[in-house]
């Protein structure tokens, strides 16, 4: 079975095969508490039951069309973004990758409409991480996931986060774009500063470049707002999001101001199982949980109830060394490498997932209870004493 899959992840030993709310069991029947969510993606939880609902709905109406034609779960769903946004076009694709990719092709396109050919460069953040196609890992900030694959797309720049001078230092009038994740994820659960973003967009007015915002793991509820941005009080061009948007079931999307938007004609680019009235259901039905039914109007609450659990084992052992992140993006810092703690973890049935070399990302459905939040600390008390007994 396994010899089947390419070996492209170290994987748990282990094979699930179903999962209710936060538990998922594997094929012996042993429970686990899931914080890790799918990697921010299962954001209601695993088998919610709207979005169960909905699949065999729309699965026995329309699941494919191609977008040569509209269909009516996708106008909808570019209705519903836009309307809780400060942004007016969205284009539909199938992940966070492919969401980049599609905002980097519009960044340049921008840039050569209105600077010519010269206008072309794009900034990225240092420890960023945008995704692993060939594009998307060009602006990735983490040469771990770079060196192997040279050469990436040419005409970049890299800056290191949150310092605004070296920003400086590096755009001009030939930027076309600076791309950045509001919390770097892969990086370490590393929030940007408010005060950073407010200058990062007037250094993107000032030069006539695009501000991209990759929100695919940082975005959709997850900081206790509907975007990330809105959590900053930053409004980028371009958003990236793609995750929590569809709750578990593949979509992808850009969303992005008329202005930028219009550099797009037909030819330009494309998607063929991009905003499937499938997927485009499934995403109505999780935003719908997620506004209309206060998901998200809990998100901080719980993020302050975890940050205080969490802060206790701070004040109990010296290997942890604070709790970093917003909403219920969070990262235990830790001395050294958090992988023995995250193995004793899974071994008592909670899942974790680290970030970045010494954090260990916790990153529940935003409809856990306190009573998990509770468990899950418990069992995280549990394994930091057992791995450093001695």
């Amino acid at each position: 079975m396994k010899k089947n899959i390419m070996n492209t992840y170290g994987r748990f030993d282990v094979v699930f095969e179903k999962g209710k709310g936060t538990k998922v069991y594997d094929v012996n029947g042993k429970e686990y508490l899931d914080f890790v969510a799918g990697v921010a993606v299962n954001c209601l939880g695993h088998s919610h039951p709207a979005i169960a609902k909905t699949l065999a709905a729309q699965g026995e109406k329309l699941m494919h069309i191609s977008n040569l034609y509209w269909n009516t779960e996708q106008i909808a769903l570019a209705e519903k973004l836009v309307s809780h946004s400060d942004h007016h076009q969205v284009f539909f694709c199938n992940s966070g990758t492919e969401a980049v990719e599609t905002a980097l092709k519009l960044a340049r396109k921008c840039g050569k409409l209105k600077g010519g050919s010269s206008k072309n460069q794009i900034i990225y953040m240092n420890n960023s991480f945008h995704g692993r196609t060939m594009g998307a890992l060009a602006v990735t900030g983490q040469e771990k996931y770079q060196k192997d694959f040279m050469p990436l797309m040419t005409g970049l720049k890299s800056v290191p986060f949150n310092d605004i001078e070296k920003l400086k230092a590096a755009i001009d009038e030939d930027t076309c774009a600076v791309i950045l994740e509001p919390i770097q994820g892969e990086g370490g659960i590393v929030a940007a500063q408010r005060s950073y973003l407010q200058e990062v967009k007037a250094l993107c007015s000032q030069y006539d470049a695009l501000l991209v915002f990759d929100e695919v793991q940082c975005g959709i509820g997850r900081l206790g707002s509907l975007f990330a941005y809105q959590s900053f009080g930053v409004i980028p061009d371009v958003i990236c999001m793609a995750k929590g948007l569809g709750g578990g079931f593949p979509i992808g999307a850009v969303l992005a101001t008329e202005e930028a938007a219009s550099a797009f004609v037909p030819g330009d680019h494309g998607c063929t199982f991009g905003g499937n009235p499938l997927a485009c259901a499934v995403s109505l039905t999780v935003l719908d949980e997620l506004i209309n039914n206060g998901i998200i109007d809990g998100v901080n609450e719980k993020s302050l109830y975890m940050i205080g659990k969490l802060a206790v084992l701070q004040e109990k052992f010296d290997v942890v060394q604070g709790v970093q992140g917003l909403g219920l993006l969070l990262g235990l810092k830790v001395k050294g490498e958090p992988k023995a703690i995250i193995n004793k973890c899974f071994e008592k049935g909670l899942m974790l997932v680290g970030a970045g070399e010494s954090v260990i990302r916790v990153v529940p459905p935003l409809n856990v209870s306190a009573e998990e939040i509770d468990e899950a600390v418990k069992i995280l008390e549990e394994a930091i004493l057992e791995v450093y007994k001695d």
